[in-house]
């Protein structure tokens, strides 16, 4: 049985060792490169003595980065991945929790990590890559490991504006890649092409199945997603194959009639999450791509990733949610009413997830640990963690699983409880719509609507009168040139709810 993410490296590396497993525009990295380079990490910071601490990767996103990853966990480490493109203040808040004594950076941001509030050593790629592997006290140290250390943290937001370190360990990624890769249908011939910054954990889907089955990715620039033409000719000289992407990615592609002067040829396998992907938009992927696999995917960073999926086989009606389905293999979902009991037969509820899946919890924060990974309440008999996303869902007819909101989406206006997530759902459905966000101003008791797209706010106003009921139709509607997104591709609420009174 797999205890050790690296099984995948040193398993891949005695059957494909020269084909290409990570490249971007400036290079391609062999498995052969990989596994080699990677070990020579791990052995300097075996003479660094650093063994089961936080390691920081501040580097650009390149093979070299994802090297690096796995140099840190063959040293016993776990990677903590930053940024140049994450604020300051967010960089200063990861780094004073996680106390690393070592930073490893490339050429590329050598000087900022100089300016960085890092008060430990700073070392360059370029310069520990080709240390000499001491091989026996790597094996010393791989046989010391269990599949419940940690590899990674990556840190998403909280609300207290505090973020939240997740730590992941070898299991749960394990579980979560074996399930994934056997969803989505991934082998030696797949070839992906990665989206996702490499800070987040959403690019495991990427990065675990390539050295699993001999996969190649290639890291896509971050300015061709504002270059939808180019971004497809991209796929198309690559031959990429497989997608794993954020909706708004997607949607980006779709909305702006790309497909009427290039499709992407070789791609026949694509999988979607973080947001509600709009049926108008969606369409438009499938009539491009007649023959491709959509597969709608579900899931927190608190559970590695995803947990849910739904392979899109029928067709979908105008205003209907795209579901998330079923959970993955060795994982459940439980939806929980407000008592904490199994919500009923079309009953909305929290949708909480129990299994290996399950992440560690959050680094140096056991105070939000404890409100999130929580006793299960349906077992009374011994201790049982289950992990509260925050999320609202209800099985349909189908009994297929539907998220609905967020329960912090949810809010209470003129007497009424309203998801706002349902007021985004019927904007997106206007045909000269391209994406729609909606906000909520506390103080004032105004819904907000911001949205990019043809129709004036007035001609979306009227437009809205025949599809929500009074009492949801936005309070202010504002047109936007481009809508605002985070780092990982979700639409920046924040952002929105600053723009509030502007």
């Amino acid at each position: 049985m797999q205890n050790n993410v690296l099984d995948y490296l040193n398993n891949i590396v005695r059957v494909k060792p020269d084909k290409t497993a990570f490249a971007d525009v400036r290079r391609e990295m062999t498995f052969s490169e990989v596994y080699e380079q990677s070990r020579a990490v791990a052995t300097f910071l075996y003479r660094k003595g650093i063994e089961k601490q936080p390691v920081v990767v501040f580097m650009r996103k390149s093979p070299e980065e994802i090297t690096t990853f796995f140099g840190v966990i063959a040293a016993g480490d776990f990677y903590v991945p930053i940024d140049e493109e994450m604020p300051s203040v967010r960089i200063g808040l990861i780094l004073e929790n996680v106390k690393a004594g070592m930073l490893i950076c490339d050429a590329s941001t050598y000087q900022a990590a100089g300016k960085l509030p890092f008060h430990g050593e700073i070392v360059c790629y370029e310069d520990i890559c080709g240390t000499d592997v001491e091989e026996e006290a790597l094996r010393k140290i791989y046989d010391r490991a269990i599949d419940t250390d940690p590899i990674y943290i990556v840190f998403t937001s909280g609300s207290t504006g505090v973020p939240k370190g997740v730590a992941a360990c070898h299991r749960s990624v394990i579980d979560y890649i074996e399930q994934l890769s056997e969803v989505l249908e991934f082998d030696e011939d797949t070839v992906f092409g990665s989206q996702t910054p490499l800070y987040f954990d959403a690019c495991l889907k990427e990065l675990y199945p390539t050295l699993k089955f001999g996969a190649t990715t290639w890291l896509i620039p971050r300015e061709l997603f504002s270059l939808p033409v180019k971004l497809v000719e991209f796929l198309n000289e690559h031959k990429v194959n497989t997608i794993c992407w954020v909706v708004s990615a997607l949607t980006m592609v779709s909305a702006f009639d790309t497909f009427r002067t290039v499709t992407p040829k070789y791609l026949r396998n694509i999988a979607f999450g973080s947001e509600v992907f709009p049926i108008k938009q969606f369409r438009r992927w499938r009539e491009a791509l007649p023959d491709a696999r959509f597969t709608n995917l579900y899931g927190p960073t608190e559970g590695t990733g995803m947990c849910c999926y739904y392979k899109v086989e029928r067709e979908l009606q105008d205003g209907e949610v795209i579901p998330i389905g079923r959970p993955f293999r060795n994982t459940e979902i439980l939806l929980l009413n407000e008592r904490d009991e199994r919500a009923g037969e079309g009953e909305e509820g929290e949708i909480c997830i129990r299994g290996t899946s399950l992440t560690l919890g959050y680094y140096n924060d056991f105070e939000r640990t404890r409100e999130a990974f929580v006793q299960n309440p349906l077992n009374t008999a011994y201790p049982e963690l289950i992990y509260r996303t925050g999320d609202i869902g209800r099985f349909n007819e189908r009994g297929e699983l539907v998220f609905v909101s967020r329960k912090d989406y949810q809010i209470k206006h003129m007497g009424h409880r309203i998801e706002l997530g349902e007021i985004e759902a019927n904007v997106n459905m206007l045909e000269p719509v391209k994406i729609a966000g909606c906000v909520y101003d506390d103080t004032r008791g105004r819904i907000l609507l911001y949205y990019v797209g043809e129709l004036s706010e007035k001609e979306l106003a009227e437009a809205l009168k025949d599809k929500l009921p009074r009492y949801m139709i936005p309070n202010r509607i504002v047109r936007l040139e481009k809508m605002p997104f985070t780092a990982n591709g979700k639409i920046d609420r924040v952002a929105l709810r600053a723009a509030v009174g502007k």
